[in-house]
């Protein structure tokens, strides 16, 4: 088998191509980094958008920019698109994407501005597409199998434990020096089984959907939400004491791409991992436990496969506790972060009266109120009624439980077996 096309050959393929048609024309990885461009000169500059400018100077496109393309189903398409212009997204010029596929895998565009001259039906087009292939094939060859990060990054949180120091190595290879950086996971779920991973973008390292696993935290509407795939982005963040901004922008952009109805029931989660102490992966050590019972995080990749669980545990408590939001931190769960350790049980025998449906607003009410610790007045104007009504209601759930609000013991228990109850979805 012959070598890969040098990135200088890329280029020329590019130039060719845009010889051929007479327009300039630019080629980007399926990630939608640049790698080539053709010269525009001799061109109308009217054509040329600030989008193309920006892609040349940044070597990427926005992010706005590529869901605009994307919706167009670029990522299956098998001969040439015609994306009309979108001012609102810096897209001023209309484009035509040629696919460079290889073996069914879109690894790259060439992207060719469309000043009127040009359609999709151009008898030139199939020796275009052709070239576009052959670029397809050059890129797939370089990309090859097992060290593509997406793959990796599956492999390695879907590996049992006796294969994890293998599925380590494979990342480490494939992302380099990045992967003893700190980095988030970040979970959204559930991702719908027909839904494609988005794309890389920086500061993305890696996306890609995992199967299902039965987790804590039932999404509404979705009872079956903890067996179905969720989505897992690994995100660069820039030092160990980053916030992990970089991290929302990317769950936020992962949600958007959703259709409406699966865009209203999905929930992000996102754990950090600080990275390798002093540099080093050690990559075969096994996970410990902190002096709290919960699972240490080891250094470097070894460390994901916990911050992968942490994170599909944080959107868990997103999607049944409206205070943390539709994206939640697994370092801001607070006692969540217990009680998404801990197995599903059933309800302690005090309080499992309350959970019956006839009950529900007395639960409620007694949440709202220890959420707010006992504080009557903030309690009545959340839950929109008057003080007595709250009193009156505090005292049926005594009655009824026969625990004593006075007791911070019982309103421990009461507080936690609430939050328990709706965390694994018993009602």
């Amino acid at each position: 088998m012959s070598d890969p096309l040098r990135d200088e050959d890329h280029q020329a393929l590019v130039d060719e191509i845009s010889r051929l048609l007479r327009t300039p024309a630019t080629l980007e990885a399926r990630d939608f980094s640049l790698i080539a461009f053709a010269s525009h000169s001799g061109v109308d500059e009217t054509v040329v958008d600030p989008v193309r400018t920006r892609t040349i100077l940044s070597r990427s496109s926005p992010a706005g920019v590529r869901r605009w393309f994307e919706g167009f189903g670029i990522t299956r398409a098998t001969g040439p698109v015609r994306i009309p212009a979108e001012p609102a997204a810096g897209v001023t010029t209309g484009r035509i994407c040629l696919p460079a596929r290889h073996r069914g895998v879109v690894h790259g565009y060439v992207w060719l501005l469309d000043d009127g001259s040009l359609s999709p039906e151009d008898p030139r087009m199939p020796e275009a597409m052709a070239i576009a292939g052959r670029i397809g094939a050059s890129l797939g060859a370089r990309a090859r199998p097992g060290a593509r990060p997406s793959e990796a990054l599956r492999r390695l949180l879907t590996a049992p434990p006796a294969a994890r120091p293998g599925a380590v190595g494979a990342v480490s290879q494939a992302l380099g020096a990045a992967a003893d950086g700190p980095v988030a996971l970040v979970a959204v779920r559930p991702w719908p089984v027909d839904a494609e991973a988005p794309p890389p973008a920086p500061p993305v390292l890696a996306a890609t959907v995992l199967p299902g696993t039965a987790h804590a935290g039932r999404l509404p509407g979705d009872a079956d939400a903890g067996t179905r795939p969720a989505l897992a982005l690994l995100v660069r963040l820039r030092d160990h004491r980053a916030e992990p901004s970089a991290a929302r922008e990317a769950a936020e952009a992962a949600m958007a791409r959703l259709p409406g109805p699966a865009r209203g029931t999905a929930r992000a989660g996102i754990a950090i991992c600080r990275g390798a102490p002093g540099g080093d992966p050690s990559p075969a050590r096994a996970p410990e436990v902190d002096t709290h019972g919960a699972e240490a995080e080891p250094g470097g990749p070894a460390g994901w496969p916990v911050g992968w669980r942490r994170a599909l545990a944080a959107a868990g408590v997103a999607a049944v506790e409206p205070r943390a939001g539709r994206i939640a931190e697994w370092s801001a769960l607070g006692a969540h972060r217990l009680l998404t350790s801990l197995p599903a049980a059933p309800p302690d025998p005090a309080v499992r009266v309350l959970l019956r449906p006839a009950h529900r607003e007395l639960a409620r009410t007694a949440e709202v109120w220890l959420d707010l610790a006992g504080r009557a007045g903030e309690t009545a104007r959340e839950l929109g009624i008057h003080r007595q009504t709250l009193y009156y209601r505090l005292a049926r759930v005594e009655d009824l439980t026969g625990l004593r609000m006075a007791d911070g013991r019982d309103r421990l228990l009461l507080h936690m077996a609430l939050k328990a109850a709706r965390l694994h979805g018993i009602d």
